[in-house]
């Protein structure tokens, strides 16, 4: 058992000597003199710390069985195919951090670019998550792109062309993961999006996106090459490739659900619909980015 000194646990509780003294007198906090001398163990120091902390509401409920969070064809496939027991809620990667911060998802998912513009979504979960037990699992590598009409009619190949041919372009919600890389897209090219043809409704989802070019609606919209390969639309690359990631409590980790959906993910025929529907990179799957 490793033993604190008074002074060793007054800088670890960041309290003045005296005040242990006095706390450790009022029985307030776990100690010992077995040996004459005033001791505390480490291990029962930090049990106390821990039942002293005041947690979110509803922290210690269990969630409804629900993803929520951004839309992804191969992962709407497999957790309908694993049996993992999760409707499937997606309304955007910030709506599905903000229901598995409340309490109200299981497992969300997300494809947050960070603002070194490098890596994706750690920087956006510990911003958003409240739980000190979060974990977050690679999903998959996207290629990320413009999907166009069948044929590409307007020979769209590229941001610039976006001012360039004035094509009609949809975009989804504000808060999801297409919608926060074409802002920084766009930024950083140095375009001005007012000076774009933009329209009023929001796709919820990357079908809605892929429907609207279909039925005529838009002429493009940022999407994922898997979206454009199981509808038959065009796909511009843009040579980006997106991390999406998995994040739950680290308990629901080992939950039947989340599991059945692993399980499922390290398969020969998971692997042959990822193949399929094209633009997947798996080779990280499993993967832990964020763990606490």
């Amino acid at each position: 058992m490793e033993l604190m000194t008074t002074a060793e646990v007054a800088d670890y509780l960041r309290l003045k000597e005296r005040t242990v003294y006095e706390m450790a007198a009022k029985r307030q906090i776990p100690c010992t003199r077995a040996t004459g001398k005033l001791l505390f163990s480490r291990k029962l120091i930090e049990r106390w710390v821990e039942g002293r902390t005041e947690l979110p509401l509803g922290y210690d409920a269990a969630p409804p069985p629900i993803y929520a969070g951004s839309s992804d064809p191969l992962l709407e496939w497999a957790l309908r195919e694993s049996g993992s027991g999760l409707a499937v809620l997606t309304s955007g990667s910030g709506d599905g951090l903000e229901r598995l911060a409340a309490g109200q998802a299981t497992l969300a998912g997300l494809h947050i670019r960070d603002p070194d513009g490098e890596t994706y979504n750690v920087d956006t979960i510990r911003r958003e998550i409240p739980h000190p037990d979060i974990v977050a699992i690679r999903w998959a590598e996207r290629a990320q792109g413009l999907l166009v009409a069948v044929d590409n009619p307007l020979g769209l190949a590229s941001l610039d062309d976006l001012h360039g041919k004035r094509p009609r372009i949809a975009l989804r919600p504000e808060g999801a993961g297409s919608r926060v890389l074409f802002d920084a897209l766009i930024h950083e090219a140095g375009q001005d999006a007012a000076g774009l043809d933009i329209l009023p409704h929001a796709a919820q989802t990357e079908t809605d996106l892929a429907a609207m070019i279909l039925e005529g609606e838009a002429d493009c919209g940022l999407g994922i090459a898997a979206a454009a390969g199981r509808t038959g639309l065009g796909f511009a690359p843009l040579g980006i490739w997106e991390s999406f990631d998995l994040v739950m409590r680290r308990r629901d980790y080992f939950e039947p659900p989340v599991q059945r959906l692993l399980r499922l993910a390290r398969s020969e025929p998971f692997a042959r619909r990822a193949a399929a529907l094209g633009g997947y990179d798996i080779a990280r799957l499993g993967e832990i980015t964020l763990n606490g």
